[in-house]
């Protein structure tokens, strides 16, 4: 068995526009709002909750254990009724790892990205990622996702660990 081993690059919109969204403050969405005293960066993720039975959930994940470096891994999730958004409540970089869209995982099209620390990531309906990967304990996400009425999550086992180097 010869073992996989991932490094997260930066993450860029364009690097990641297979897989999903970047959220940041962007020139090219921005807007006055309330008099000119806000900027709105605006419609930065493409949020996709339009399946039958569902609708859209805010919510709030803490990191109760941090993780440890080099990771081994042997599993990714998707979500094929919606997409899900990852955005830091303080600043910090976090770590996404991706496969594209489709029925099987090759652990060959796995991709590991890290954000600046006030980057969010959206993930595309159906992208198949790693569960949250957090440098420290209390690290806080806000979610936005479909809240199902039945179960949107997949798991795929990969046939060997991974291994996810530090960035």
């Amino acid at each position: 068995m010869t073992e996989s081993v991932i490094r997260p690059v930066p993450v860029t919109a364009e690097r990641f526009a297979q897989y999903g969204d970047v959220i940041h403050a962007s020139t090219a969405a921005k807007a006055a709002m309330n008099d000119a005293r806000f900027e709105r960066f605006h419609d930065l993720a493409k949020i996709d909750v339009e399946s039958a039975g569902g609708r859209t959930a805010i919510s709030i994940a803490r990191c109760k254990a941090a993780t440890t470096f080099p990771h081994r891994f042997d599993m990714v999730e998707r979500h094929p009724l919606g997409s899900q958004a990852f955005i830091p409540l303080s600043p910090f970089s976090f770590i996404v790892v991706v496969a594209p869209a489709g029925e099987a995982v090759d652990p060959a099209d796995l991709r590991a990205f890290v954000t600046n620390g006030r980057q969010g990531i959206n993930y595309h309906r159906g992208v198949w990622h790693m569960p949250m990967i957090a440098m420290e304990a209390g690290q806080e996400f806000l979610i936005v996702d479909r809240l199902p009425a039945r179960d949107n999550c997949e798991e795929f086992i990969l046939g060997d660990p991974i291994t996810l180097e530090e960035p």
